[in-house]
């Protein structure tokens, strides 16, 4: 597939198909030219050097890649479409940090003496990332895993009053619990940031968070503060603590942690209900927790190729990834280590710039313009796109199609993935006309749905395709670097989405959007993932203050039903206050096939309340 006899034979048929396109719609169709897999692999190169720093987002090196972007569009006599010059400027939360005033002060009261001491932050204890800054001063009780899992007949907080108490809770789950898990590992229920909202629903002002028992050869280390994934404030405080420190408050001659954690192991695996022998307060705490979350400005690099009419085609990518690493690498032992991102989405920006030089000279020629688009913020959740959907540099209905590439740079045995084929009229017949001749294995798919930035067109009623050549085991890892990819391949692929794309920016007649009814088959990034019920809502994941706003709702599911749409926030589902998407989550993964829910979203403002029966995922 990548000798040089395919490839001439390819781009004769790709010069074919571009006239076929032409003598078919009446326009005259636009010689763009071939791909050149060097040039496309030069772009990749210069976005992944050590200089670049992995484009974390609010990096210097985002903003190198930034700059290069900027340079080539002017190159190309391509006129700027942000808001000043190229660029849409957004603001994203990228971290988090200790401010100073945190600390934790233990008083018990052994036989009548009343001890205190300041506990040593970084030593003693760390509060976790996803906490809530605040001031509580409570009594601890011991609350088991803190885990509430009815459908696995398992409860920590039955017959426990948690209610204005700061709750002490082990980490991960009695084994009888994880051997239930679908695919190894653990269930849901051990997550940190599960036991906290599990906490905060039973009244808990905070969480500590224990070790417990170690494996063979484990230490009881604290993570790096940082290293924890969730939300930007879970509602409470909570911090984990030493082993030492926890098992200090328990009475002494009585039950160890390692005793109380074996009862609570031994009842899972029974399905006996668990007592609770420490439910007496074992010491009164004062807790201080003090974050700040980092904030920066980031920027969407924008470039417009007028066509004749003021309707056009975005051709986009995101240009972001993880920088050195953090949260969200697959390699988490190499934080600090930068992630080149070469697939992940050099790949895709490198396509845009490739194509932005193919069209370049077909300025003003054909119906439609092209918008080439390159995003920032997708790593931390299409926040690039959804800044650009809800505040467009172009008028919205004037856009056509979006074109979304995302890693098209590891194509193997030819296989390439097409989402977003029934989103628009004719777009499957376009990707057809576009591939003959080639030797690509399209997978195509109808939903316009996935974790990547054409989904926030999709909400905005915009017909979209969206390729992609798949996971590989370089995926969020340093190890994702230029050698891996397959130039050749890649040219090839650009070929076809330029044929895509004179259609779209050339055809008589412009795609009509479709919305695809789901099959409520495990999630993507709709509301609850693959786990329980499905209710079917699209988040919104740009920065909302309280709740979660829909950024679409999908047809035909319980939320449509429901006469929910996208723009409403959810601010309360059942008896659970939503305030941000891990709530929304966990509340929905709680309920049941069959449950008719009662939810309070805002609309316009104005607090709505409907009821949604939920349904099974098929």
């Amino acid at each position: 597939m990548n000798s040089t006899t395919f490839s001439s034979r390819f781009r004769f048929v790709a010069a074919s198909a571009l006239l076929f396109a032409g003598i078919c719609t009446g326009q005259t169709a636009p010689q763009i030219g071939a791909a050149d897999p060097q040039r496309y692999l030069a772009d990749i190169k210069a976005l992944t050097t050590p200089e670049m720093e992995g484009r974390g987002d609010g990096t210097r090196g985002l903003t190198r890649a930034e700059r290069l972007l900027v340079e080539r569009y002017k190159t190309l006599g391509l006129q700027p479409a942000g808001t000043k010059g190229y660029l849409q400027a957004f603001p994203v939360a990228i971290g988090k940090r200790l401010k100073t005033g945190n600390r934790l002060m233990e008083a018990r009261d052994p036989v009548g003496a009343l001890t205190s001491r300041h506990l040593k932050i970084g030593e003693d204890y760390i509060p976790l990332s996803f906490s809530a800054s605040g001031n509580v001063h409570a009594a601890v009780i011991f609350a088991g895993y803190g885990i509430t899992a009815p459908e696995l007949s398992f409860d920590d907080y039955q017959g426990l009053d948690a209610k204005g108490k700061i709750v002490l809770v082990l980490r991960n789950e009695p084994v009888a619990l994880a051997s239930k898990a679908a695919h190894g590992g653990h269930t849901r229920h051990a997550e940190f940031v599960t036991k906290a909202i599990n906490a905060k629903n039973h009244g808990a002002l905070a969480m500590i968070l224990v070790n417990g028992t170690l494996g063979q050869g484990e230490a009881d280390i604290l993570p790096r503060f940082g290293d924890v994934d969730g939300p930007e404030d879970v509602g409470i405080p909570c911090v984990q603590l030493k082993n030492a420190v926890a098992e200090s408050w328990l009475p002494d001659g009585e039950k160890t942690l390692a005793n109380l954690q074996s009862e609570l192991d031994a009842a899972a695996q029974s399905g006996t209900a668990q007592t609770h022998e420490a439910t007496r307060p074992l010491a009164t705490v004062t807790l201080e927790v003090r974050i700040d979350t980092i904030r920066a400005t980031v920027n969407n690099v924008l470039a417009y190729l007028p066509g004749k009419t003021d309707e056009y085609v975005i051709v986009g990518a995101h240009y972001d990834h993880l920088g050195r690493g953090g949260t969200h690498s697959l390699a988490p032992s190499l934080t600090g280590t930068i992630h080149p991102g070469a697939d992940d989405n050099a790949s895709g920006t490198a396509g845009v710039l490739e194509l932005a030089r193919l069209f370049a000279s077909q300025k003003g020629k054909m119906k439609r313009g092209i918008l080439f688009a390159n995003f920032a913020g997708e790593e931390l959740g299409l926040l690039g796109s959804a800044a650009w959907v809800n505040a467009p540099t172009k008028p919205l209905d004037k856009a056509v199609a979006m074109l979304n590439m995302d890693m098209i740079g590891r194509i193997k045995d030819g296989k390439v993935f097409v989402g977003g084929v029934g989103t628009g009229t004719r777009l499957k017949a376009m990707l057809d006309e576009a591939r003959i001749g080639s030797k690509f294995d399209i997978e195509p798919s109808e939903s316009g749905y996935s974790s990547s930035d054409h989904t926030s067109f999709v909400g905005k009623k915009i017909p979209v395709l969206f390729f992609f050549s798949g996971l590989h085991s370089d995926y969020h890892k340093p190890s994702d670097t230029w050698e891996k990819i397959n130039a050749d391949a890649a040219a090839q692929l650009l070929d076809l989405i330029g044929r895509v794309d004179v259609e779209l920016a050339n055809g008589v007649d412009r795609p009509v959007f479709v919305a695809v009814a789901e099959n409520p088959h495990a999630g993507g990034v709709s509301s609850g993932g693959g786990y329980g019920p499905y209710f079917g809502s699209v988040p919104d994941f740009g920065e909302n203050k309280d709740g979660v706003k829909f950024s679409d709702v999908r047809p035909g599911s319980p939320a449509a039903k429901a006469g929910l749409t996208a723009g409403d926030v959810l601010t309360q589902f059942g008896d659970k206050a939503i305030h941000n998407l891990y709530d929304f989550t966990d509340a929905l993964r709680r309920s049941k096939v069959g449950d008719v829910v009662e939810v309070t979203v805002l609309r316009d403002g104005k607090p709505m309340k409907v009821s949604v029966t939920l349904e099974q995922r098929k």
